[in-house]
């Protein structure tokens, strides 16, 4: 792993703690603070993704994933937080790296919402999808995305996460009563659609993640695509 990528990957850790540790100090302007932090750490990525040499079969292949994880959201928006974008973002995290699953997973958000409404949200929405990629792509070497256990337990860890990360928009952007008293309790009452959430992340990967990890990999490898990221 080159050494830009590691100074990006320790920089938008260094943001999510901050941005996740903000509220302790109950700032006033946390939610305008909030969106601009993550905004700046989605620009290095884009950065350095645009400066890389991509091939217009790579693109089409982001573009394609990033689609298929966003359209996939639409069918199940009647089952709150039941949904396979985020089984999409790890399986393509897992084969193209964790960039590639950053981009898919921002994408997925931004497209996805075209359908079901934009809002505030949906900065917080790119940035916890992005992050799931992007953590996913990190651990594709270790036991954990090699082994079926191991994404199973990514799978519904992201699935609590991702709620938890949300949760902290709407207190921030709708309560507006900054405290971990008002977080933590938002978290307890959003337990059932977190588990949901979890537990499809759960199904779709045992069932669907080895067909669509064997796919993407004999495509990656037939057209040579993402050798370096």
């Amino acid at each position: 792993m080159t050494s830009s990528k590691w100074i990006l990957i320790c920089t938008a850790s260094v943001i999510l703690f901050v941005l996740v540790g903000l509220p302790l100090f109950n700032l006033k302007y946390y939610l305008l603070l909030s969106i601009l932090i993550m905004v700046a750490s989605f620009l290095p990525w884009m950065i350095r993704f645009t400066r890389q040499s991509i091939t217009s079969r790579e693109l089409i292949m982001l573009a394609i994933l990033g689609a298929i994880a966003a359209v996939s959201r639409v069918p199940f928006a009647a089952l709150p937080s039941v949904q396979p974008t985020t089984f999409v973002v790890i399986v393509s995290a897992v084969v193209l790296g964790p960039q590639s699953g950053f981009v898919i997973g921002v994408t997925a958000a931004i497209v996805s919402n075209l359908f079901l409404g934009q809002g505030p949200w949906t900065p917080w929405q790119m940035y916890a999808w992005g992050m799931v990629g992007l953590c996913a792509g990190l651990l594709r070497h270790t036991w954990v995305m090699k082994s079926n256990v191991g994404k199973t337990v990514y799978g519904f860890t992201v699935g609590f996460l991702f709620g938890w990360f949300m949760n902290l928009w709407i207190v921030i952007g709708v309560i507006q009563e900054v405290n971990w008293k008002t977080i933590l309790l938002y978290n307890s009452t959003s337990f059932y659609f977190d588990l949901a959430h979890a537990l499809s992340n759960v199904f779709f990967l045992l069932l669907f993640s080895a067909s669509w990890i064997k796919i993407l990999t004999r495509f990656q490898r037939k057209y040579g695509l993402f050798e370096e990221m």
